[in-house]
């Protein structure tokens, strides 16, 4: 089994009576990209800056790499790398300026390790401007190369892709995936663009209200369950279809343009196509739809708040 990088442990956050923070319990491995989703106001903000040692528990524990970030909190945060949502640079230095001087905190940086980290990023064309020069995915790029000078075995991202055009977010996509694969690096992230989480990581937790919902890799929450997967069947008359697949059926239905979706049911499927037909409606196709992990996400919330709607 792969290292252990991160390990929460009856993590608790407290503000007053306010519990931001609710008995978290989850693991981050070595090569793992874990996704941590939520609303505004979930606690995502305050997790990291726990995991970061920029705030103390009310009560649990932070283990990266085996050290306790509250008992041993120097040994702890020497393995990790923060990418904040707004990162501090120094905009009157040059981005290769800004990365020499964080590198020369960190014991044992060469010139060389700087020079890869830049090529890591794709920042070669423009590491000598001045980061005031630099658009806003510019800027969260060279955060990322001074997150990666320690050579951390977690990566910590908060909302990593605001700011970034479609080019940017693909190089990014591809970064963290190299990192993970190559590097062996444990990567913890925070976002919003769910498509973007969908595509990126191994494991997702849905959090709420300051607790872990749902937790399960993404080939879980796609593909393990019939209760992801829907037909979807292409007709002249949608509504119509929809409307006999609804009350004869008795199943719940999606319109989609042309479309109609219907919960996979594979032993209702036949008998609802010839029920079409029977009723001259044209079918132009079928297909299997698995949902996204926006819907996923959508429907969980839904549920835990306000009960299973059956």
């Amino acid at each position: 089994m792969s290292e252990k990088v991160l390990d929460i442990v009856n993590l608790n956050k407290f503000y007053g009576e306010r519990k931001v923070l609710k008995n978290l319990n989850f693991e981050v491995y070595a090569g793992e990209i874990f996704g941590f989703i939520g609303p505004n106001g979930a606690g995502k903000s305050t997790l990291i800056r726990i995991i970061s040692g920029l705030s103390a528990p009310t009560s649990g524990e932070v283990f990266i790499c085996g050290k306790s970030v509250q008992k041993n909190f120097e040994q702890a945060v020497a393995n990790i790398g923060v990418v904040m949502e707004n990162c501090q640079l120094y905009a009157y230095m040059t981005g290769r300026q800004n990365l020499n001087y964080f590198a020369s905190l960190i014991k044992g940086i060469k010139k060389d390790d700087i020079d890869r980290i830049i090529k890591t990023v794709g920042l070669e064309n423009r590491i000598d401007d001045k980061v005031k020069t630099y658009s806003y995915g510019m800027r969260q790029r060279l955060g990322l190369a001074q997150a990666l000078l320690n050579n951390p075995k977690l990566l910590i991202l908060d909302e990593p892709t605001n700011g970034l055009d479609v080019n940017g977010v693909i190089e990014l996509r591809r970064t963290l995936k190299i990192l993970a694969a190559k590097n062996n690096m444990g990567i913890f992230m925070s976002s919003h663009v769910l498509s973007e989480m969908e595509q990126l990581c191994d494991t997702v937790a849905i959090f709420d209200r300051g607790s872990i919902l749902e937790m399960r890799t993404m080939d879980d929450f796609q593909n393990n369950s019939n209760s992801q997967k829907r037909f979807r069947i292409r007709v002249d008359y949608p509504n119509y279809a929809g409307k006999i697949i609804s009350l004869k059926h008795g199943l719940d239905v999606e319109l989609a343009g042309n479309s109609v979706i219907i919960p996979y049911i594979p032993e209702k499927f036949d008998d609802i196509i010839n029920d079409l037909r029977r009723r001259n409606l044209t079918i132009y196709g079928t297909s299997v739809v698995t949902k996204s992990l926006e819907d996923i996400y959508l429907e969980i919330l839904k549920e835990r708040r306000y009960g299973k709607i059956s």
